[in-house]
Parts: structure tokens; sequence; C-alpha cells
């Protein structure tokens, strides 16, 4: 079936991966809204002729799904369904020459930094003005702020400089143009986001200058929560959390990948630090932030890793007691430090230790969370569905943390706002509560 009578071009941007690869679609959108062509972001409707997939390529399972995604598509090509398909992002960035021979249907692959080079396939031109607004598509009252992009550090598992670069923060004054815009419309939390967040001004002011910037971003009219993503525990800038403390507006939350436990892993991870150092860094946080809610994530299966380096991540997890954790298995990436090493983890043992992991995580959770029935937390309410208005506490982020449940039977509240809530129950990973009225 052929698309007929489209008069004029409409674009579907179709994103995969994290958080960053959002922010990159988001100006992407801004950018060909502004030279007056039509555009949606994941739209369910089949009347877009033109087709923008936002890859990843961070890890097996998401480079498989950034494949499949392309040759759906590819498919409806075929089938008349759309006009053109053009990819972007990681996986276009990293593997631009293999998917060229191989899926030759798509109509041009761009890398990681090349909007201007895809701009120029709609006629339109990248508009400097532009620079600062940015058309969101997560729920208004929420958006990601992308303070850097790409990364210095070696770690021996990670493609991302590969894809992305060497570190390049974002100026200030920039940063908070973007926040006033943001606040303007609406958004009453920014969500702090990097590749290496607490890498931040190393390269534009010759020191990390994150304590300012967050110190500058707080000072923004409209934004009542700031909450701090990606952090990199080698050379944490403990300023932050002083701000942290200070500000009323920085949620007591941080984002600290640590990705193991075991001294000899996090060496040969190429970590820059020790369990030592990393528990020590732990404890200071906690004792300059006693409210603090600290997430990580973690990984099983590096090259190297035996079961006595599994039990030291175990017993981690167990004596750290995250509020939040994440667990990937490794995944065996090209021209990383670590391809050179054999990928001797069987499959099922990664995921088996994933797994473990996870148990042990569930019952702290659960412990946690038992401990704030009866407390009241302010909770901002992200939608309403299923009966239930649900929201989240200053100690969660968006789609990977806890939520809470209010009934929307029996309260009325309105999307968008904060209401002070009653903990009334809790499993491991929701809370369930009642407005204050």
């Amino acid at each position: 079936m052929k698309v007929k009578g489209l008069k004029k071009d409409k674009v579907n941007i179709v994103t995969l991966g994290c958080s960053k690869n959002l922010v990159d679609s988001e100006v992407m959108l801004t950018q060909l809204r502004g030279n007056g062509i039509k555009t949606t972001h994941e739209s369910k409707k089949d009347d877009a002729n033109i087709v923008i997939i936002n890859t990843c390529g961070f890890i097996d399972n998401a480079k498989q799904e950034s494949i499949d995604t392309i040759l759906r598509y590819v498919d409806a090509k075929e089938e008349g369904l759309v006009e053109k398909v053009y990819v972007t992002g990681c996986l276009s960035h990293r593997y631009k020459d293999d998917l060229e021979k191989e899926i030759p249907q798509v109509d041009a692959f761009f890398g990681t930094m090349e909007l201007p080079a895809l701009l120029k396939k709609f006629k339109a031109d990248y508009k400097h003005e532009l620079l600062g607004d940015r058309i969101t598509t997560t729920s208004k009252h929420y958006a990601y702020l992308k303070i850097a992009e790409g990364c210095d550090r070696p770690c021996s598992f990670c493609a991302i400089p590969l894809m992305r670069g060497g570190h390049k923060s974002r100026p200030i004054e920039e940063l908070v143009t973007e926040a006033k815009n943001l606040a303007k419309n609406g958004t009453k939390e920014l969500l702090l986001i990097a590749q290496d967040s607490t890498y931040y001004g190393l390269d534009l002011y010759k020191k990390r200058n994150l304590a300012e910037l967050m110190q500058r971003l707080s000072d923004v009219e409209g934004i009542d929560w700031i909450r701090l993503h990606y952090a990199f525990p080698t050379g944490f800038p403990m300023d932050v959390l002083d701000v942290m403390a200070e500000r009323p507006n920085i949620c007591n939350y941080l984002d600290i990948p640590l990705q193991h436990g075991s001294t000899k892993m996090l060496k040969l991870m190429r970590r820059g630090t020790t369990r030592e150092k990393t528990e020590a860094l732990l404890a200071e946080m906690r004792s300059r932030v006693p409210d603090i809610a600290i997430r990580t994530t973690l990984i099983a299966g590096h090259p190297g890793e035996t079961e006595e380096d599994f039990a030291d991540m175990v017993d981690f997890v167990e004596k750290s007691r995250f509020d939040r954790l994440g667990i990937f298995t490794y995944s065996h990436e090209e021209n990383t430090h670590a391809f050179s090493m054999t990928d001797d983890v069987p499959d099922e043992v990664k995921q088996e230790r994933a797994n473990h992991v996870m148990q042990v995580q569930e019952q702290i959770s659960y412990e946690i969370n038992q401990a704030k029935i009866g407390k009241t937390f302010k909770v901002l309410i992200d939608r309403k569905e299923s009966g239930s208005f649900i929201g989240r506490t200053e100690h969660d982020s968006p789609e990977v943390d806890n939520e809470v449940y209010i009934d929307a039977k029996k309260h009325y509240l309105r999307v968008g706002d904060f209401a002070q809530i009653k903990i009334t129950d809790a499993t491991e990973f929701d809370l369930y509560g009642e407005p204050l009225l």
C-alpha cells in the first residue's frame, strides 16, 4: 500500500536507549520543527512518511533492539508504508560502515554528532538561536538536562567514548538559560545527566565545577527539584554534597554507578578505586547528607570474575544497603580494553549472579520501604492510570525507581502537582499512601 495524500513531509522520531539519547531526540525534534517540518516522537499512528531512528549501541541487547527496529522500518519502507528511513545515534556512529553494507535500504546513516548533516536531508539548517530551547517528550513537569557529552574515563568494559568521544562540558550560562526556558514551559524537576556528571567543568573551567552549576540551577525560579545522575566515584567532588545539604530544591538523591564490590575486579575494570575507598565515600555521603538515597548499578560476569569476587560483590551489597540498585550482565564489546581479555564467565552464570544480587537487593529494598510506613513525604504526581494517581518522592527518579500509589477513587490529585503523602503500606519496589488533608 502506497502512502497517498501527503502534501508535506511528516517525520516520526523513534528513540532507543538511555535518557541522554532522549535529549538528543528532543533537540532533533526542536530543530526540525524550528525549520517548519512537521515532526512527532514515538507516534502510534502510521501517518509519517519519514522515520528517524535514534539508536543505542551500548551492549548486546541494546544493539539487537536497534537492529530489529531498523529492520522493521525497512520492511515498512519496502511495503510502501514509509518513504524514507534515516538512522542516527550510537549504533549508527559505531558501526556505520558495516550497517551501510548490511542494510542498504536505509536512506542514510549518521553519527552521534551529525545533526547538521541530517538536517540537510530536509533542506533544513541548524538554528543556533534555538540553543537553550527544547521541546520535551517526557511528562511536562520533568525534563532531562544534559550537562556534558562524552567521557574521558578508561573503564575496561565501556564503549561510550568510542561512540560519544571525549568529555565536553556545556557552559553554565547555556545550561541556566535552558533551565529557565524549561521552567517557563512548566518543568518543575530537572534531572541532570551526562556520561560522567562529576567530571563537569574540568575542560571549560579547569576545575570540577558541578557544585557551582547546581547552585546556579537551584536559583532558577520554578524549579522545585534537581536530581543528579551518573556520578563517577573516583575523584568525586565533595562540595556537591554541601550544596545538596544546603539547597532544599536539590534532591537528596545520587545515582552513582559503582560497578563492583571487589577491589580486584575494580582494578580489572580500570575504575581507579578500591572497595575500601568506595565504602569510605559512601559513609561520607551519608554523614554529610543523612537523608540521601543512593542508587547504583553493578556488572556481573566481567572477564576474570571468580566465585570469590562475586561473593565480595554480594557482601558489598549487603553491607552498603543501597536504596536502589540495578545490575547488568557483562557484554563483550569490540575495541574496549576488556575485549582483549577472555570472556570467561558463561552467559548462564552471569545471569545467575545478576539474579542473586537482585534477590539480595529486593530484601534490602523491602526493609527500607517498610521503615517508611507512617512517614509523610512530598510527592510529585507523574500520572493517573488504572484507578491510581502515581508519583515519586525526592528519593526516586522516573522509570527506574520506586513509585507511590494513591487511590484515585478516594482522592483527587492533579498530575504535575506536589502533594504531601502519608505512606500506609509498602512492597520492595512500591509505596502506597494517602494525601494529608
